[in-house]
């Protein structure tokens, strides 16, 4: 692939240069030192993808990351040593459309690289997204455990579940959503955005800043509670268990997107004892699409938010594409439809077993 490096510091360069032509198939397209320069080069000549730094001279990391997606756009990979005091950055790229963030690779005074494998997976798993890759991989979800007395129990009490998946230009449309739930809907929020593990917690703060729901990242053993929403939060998948918990899994290990939607979406349908809400939200890729059929043919309400106010209308797309949504909505409605299905309808048994 070709990458163009974003940053304004000779030692960062130096150490992104080395870490991309350590693989053979990658080369450096370009180097920009400010984000208006990037911007330029960008207009007339496009990479697969952008390695984006956040604190620069003339133009930061955000704004360039905006302008770039909005006339010349192109895979972008937040790559930041400076993630302390500017966290909220890394989430404003990702919303404009950045696909992921990573930290820099440091270059030693021995001269040995550091961070550079992290780097490298990231770009590998933006090849996928972006077709520079030939492999694929497809989420197979079994359970063969029964639902358990925890299972019963929701029987009675009929809790809502809201479970939403977003990948590009997710960070802004979650805020946007939660933002808009009233602290005392009776649901409980289920949260998967693709971000890595390094991030994950300042991610579940920034949103927790902008909703009167309490956001979390999410634990082992947790479970699905009104005014609480749940956030994926480690490299492996979120997923639910029989016993109605929330655990994470290394598989399946193919992957590409970690933690991936379809995983989690597919775990809900087949543990999940009443029906609920599912929404897939702006993203590049699939990831969520066959998870959100598997939700609707067992009675859940499925949102897939629309083109217009896609930062990138991939998942959302592939949902509708594969008949997998109810209802597309623009970004600004899907609150409103969210929390007016929840006050007017009563969760039912699942239709179908899911296998």
């Amino acid at each position: 692939m070709r990458i163009a490096i974003v940053n304004d510091l000779l030692m960062a360069v130096e150490a992104l240069r080395r870490a991309v032509t350590s693989c053979p198939t990658h080369t450096v397209a370009w180097i920009a030192r400010d984000g208006a320069e990037a911007v330029s080069k960008c207009e007339s000549d496009r990479p697969d993808v952008i390695l984006m730094d956040l604190i620069m001279p003339v133009m930061n990391g955000v704004e360039a990351t905006r302008r770039i997606m909005a006339h010349s756009p192109c895979a972008i990979l937040v790559v930041t040593a400076t993630v302390e005091g500017n966290v909220s950055l890394v989430f404003e790229a990702m919303g404009h459309g950045a696909l992921d963030a990573v930290n820099t690779p440091v270059l030693g005074a021995n001269g040995n690289l550091s961070g550079a494998r992290e780097l490298l997976a990231k770009i590998e798993s933006i090849g996928h997204l972006i077709g520079k890759s030939t492999s694929s991989a497809t989420v197979v979800w079994k359970s063969g455990a029964s639902r358990t007395p925890a299972a019963k129990g929701l029987l009675q009490n009929r809790m809502h579940l809201v479970v939403i998946g977003a990948s590009t230009g997710g960070p802004t449309a979650l805020a946007e959503i939660l933002s808009q739930i009233p602290k005392d809907l009776p649901a409980a929020f289920v949260l998967i955005q693709h971000v890595d593990v390094q991030f994950a917690t300042d991610f579940a703060r920034w949103l927790d800043g902008r909703t009167q729901l309490h956001v979390r990242p999410a634990v082992p053993g947790c479970r699905p509670e009104p005014g609480t929403a749940w956030l994926a939060a480690t490299n492996d998948h979120l997923l639910m268990a029989p016993d109605l918990t929330l655990d994470y899994s290394r598989d399946p290990v193919e992957t590409f997107y970690r933690p991936s939607v379809d995983v989690f979406f597919k775990s809900a349908a087949a543990c999940w004892p009443l029906t609920g809400i599912a929404a897939l939200l702006t993203g590049m890729g699939r990831d969520g699409a066959e998870g959100l059929l598997r939700l609707r043919k067992a009675g859940w309400l499925t949102i897939a938010q629309d083109e217009q106010t896609s930062i990138v209308y991939g998942m959302p797309k592939a949902a509708k594409d594969l008949d997998a949504v109810d209802r597309v909505l623009p970004l600004p409605s899907i609150a409103t439809a969210i929390v007016n299905h929840v006050l007017n309808q009563r969760p039912q048994s699942m239709k179908e077993s899911i296998p």
